[in-house]
């Protein structure tokens, strides 16, 4: 069903952040930085993955994301959505299911054998497509499967996630380059916020959290620096 209600922008960002505490998704570990998939150490951590298993919460989020990308792009903006691989295709079958459009995703990279596909179902020439992820960090990961929609002679100007990393300045900036608008439902700093409304770490842990957010590049060449052999 298409989403006819749209909450204050601000409004879907705290109730996002709430809602990916209250699962589990938030992880923060300062003394022991997680490793992203840049290389790249992180005191944090989020796995919108775990999404998917709570109905009442992965409803309301695609309601939210829906009406979003509809409010921002427009109510006819897009003929097809794409999911990408692997953690972007279960957002995009519901997304696409609420804007009653056809579903497709794209892979990685090609499969190797067969058609050697990077698409999987049909996109046609001069469709506009909605690229659905989980979250983006820099934006980078984006761009790939953006050149595999375009190749098929289809158009894809947006892509939307649930979470957008908010603290690196190059985002925006990498994806407008490419020509496509990003839409988010929050960042880590209305996780921040939410965090510290419910007190679900300590204030130790929020407050080196927030030394990374505000500066992670600088924490990111510290860290590996702490850990070069010498």
């Amino acid at each position: 069903m298409i989403p006819t209600s749209f909450p204050p922008r601000e409004e879907i960002a705290r109730l996002t952040a709430t809602m990916l505490l209250e699962v589990g998704a938030v992880h923060f570990r300062p003394e022991e930085p997680y490793t992203l998939a840049s290389g790249l150490p992180s005191p944090t951590y989020i796995d919108c993955r775990k999404l998917i298993s709570f109905p009442r919460i992965r409803a309301t989020l695609m309601d939210f994301l829906t009406a979003t990308v509809m409010r921002d792009a427009g109510f006819e903006a897009f003929d097809c959505v794409a999911g990408g691989e692997t953690a972007g295709i279960p957002f995009a079958a519901l997304i696409a299911e609420r804007m009653a459009l056809p579903m497709t995703y794209v892979r990685k990279k090609p499969k190797g054998y067969g058609r050697n596909a990077r698409i999987e179902g049909v996109i046609a020439e001069g469709d506009r497509v909605l690229l659905v992820e989980d979250l983006t960090t820099d934006g980078g990961s984006k761009i790939s499967f953006v050149d595999a929609i375009r190749e098929t002679g289809a158009s894809c100007a947006h892509t939307a996630v649930i979470f957008s990393y908010g603290i690196f300045p190059e985002t925006k900036r990498t994806l407008g380059d490419h020509g496509v608008q990003l839409h988010a439902l929050c960042t880590w700093w209305d996780v921040l916020a939410a965090a510290r409304a419910t007190g679900s770490f300590t204030d130790e842990t929020m407050e080196a959290v927030d030394v990374f957010l505000r500066d992670p590049r600088t924490w990111q060449e510290a860290r590996r620096a702490a850990d070069s052999p010498t």
